[in-house]
């Protein structure tokens, strides 16, 4: 069998930047290409066209032209000439394309086509109470429309886009994975004095101002700590300007001199971060299935995250970690603060967690379902 994904990112040399999206096709595709499944994959506007071979996937880097008019159309007829090219000569079965505005809109695929739900716009809006742009909207509509088969990334996801859509296919839930062999607990001095860590892009919908305020009341009680923030700042949809600057400005003064703001650093040393954190707090209100938090469960991190839809999906409350209410700032607070002083306790969580991840999301157990839903899907 011959699988192709189309993707707007891949994190590769050369690639733009790429965030969770990228990260979950590429887990997958190189792990369906080390179960000799060959794998290509489209990445669609890029700054150049380029053909990389890495880890046994073939990865087709496809510049973004400029039309005259209707530059959004005319773009998605070349990228769909340009697959439709490489799927005949190269005899590709079936192709995946996630759900995010929609990309193959008004193009004609000539092999059957999977939508898998990583969190369309539609969702994100719905999750955050905000409207829709209608263009991202009818993007979204014809993309599905296009699918033959349905797969999402949590059952959360599944229920709220069927909803969204009206969608009456059937939708089969395969988590994202992570490669449980890269991703692995660190030994690291914890002389330290306590790092909680948030890494992700620094956006409202991931609760960072809901961090920062639990960070006011957490330096009160444990005043060695330190919070520190990795990620791509980003205009806020409601203040229209940084929200790194934002942020600064709803600090105290004694949580501002114990909190570090750093730029996104490449994917391959997110690892570092991760292994010197004391507790990872990610508390986010839209995510389908976030890479950020199995990630941080491989590497035996006791988490305190958002209790939102997914959240029960991934997390065991109380035992791989706490789920709380991002607002309730106190209780999140309360939270952080107990793992940050009870290492045993942490230590009891964070193994809980490699054990949920090694069960549900590991790269061998997720490619092993993937692998059996497709071929159920061609040879039925």
């Amino acid at each position: 069998m011959h699988i192709a994904f189309i993707t707007p990112e891949y994190p590769i040399i050369n690639a733009t930047r790429s965030g969770g999206l990228g990260t979950s096709i590429r887990n997958l595709a190189e792990a369906l290409a080390a179960n000799d499944v060959e794998v290509t994959v489209f990445v669609a506007y890029q700054k150049l066209n380029k053909i990389v071979f890495e880890n046994k996937v073939t990865i087709h880097l496809i510049k973004e032209k400029a039309f005259p008019l209707m530059n959004w159309y005319f773009y998605k007829k070349h990228l769909s000439r340009y697959v439709n090219k490489v799927t005949q000569e190269k005899n590709i079965d079936i192709i995946e394309v996630p759900d995010w505005t929609g990309i193959t809109a008004f193009m004609n695929i000539n092999v059957p086509l999977v939508v898998r739900f990583h969190g369309s716009d539609a969702y994100f809006c719905k999750l955050e109470g905000r409207n829709q742009k209608f263009k991202n909207r009818l993007f979204e509509k014809l993309n599905l429309k296009n699918a033959k088969y349905l797969i999402s990334a949590s059952s959360f996801t599944a229920r709220e886009t069927r909803k969204l859509f009206h969608l009456k296919k059937e939708i089969t839930t395969i988590f994202n994975s992570v490669d449980t062999s890269v991703f692995i607990p660190i030994k690291v001095d914890e002389s330290n004095d306590g790092i909680i860590l948030y890494f992700g892009t620094v956006i409202r919908k991931k609760g960072v101002f809901d961090l920062i305020q639990m960070f006011n009341l957490l330096v009160e009680r444990v005043p060695t700590a330190t919070l520190r923030l990795i990620g791509k700042d980003t205009i806020d949809i409601l203040g229209q300007q940084s929200t790194i600057e934002l942020l600064k400005k709803q600090q105290s003064q004694r949580a501002a001199a114990r909190t570090q703001f750093i730029e996104e650093v490449p994917y391959e040393n997110i690892k570092e971060h991760i292994a010197v954190a004391t507790v990872v707090t990610l508390p986010s209100y839209a995510e389908a299935l976030p890479m950020t938090w199995i990630e941080s469960m491989a590497m035996e991190k006791a988490m305190v995250t958002s209790n939102i839809g997914w959240a029960n999906e991934i997390m065991v409350d109380g035992v791989t970690g706490y789920t709380i209410d991002p607002t309730d700032h106190q209780a999140y607070a309360a939270r952080v603060t107990g793992l940050l002083k009870n290492p045993q306790l942490r230590l009891k969580m964070g193994r809980a967690a490699r054990q949920q991840v090694e069960k549900k999301f590991s790269t061998d157990v997720v490619v092993k379902k993937t692998l059996i839903h497709y071929h159920e899907l061609f040879y039925q």
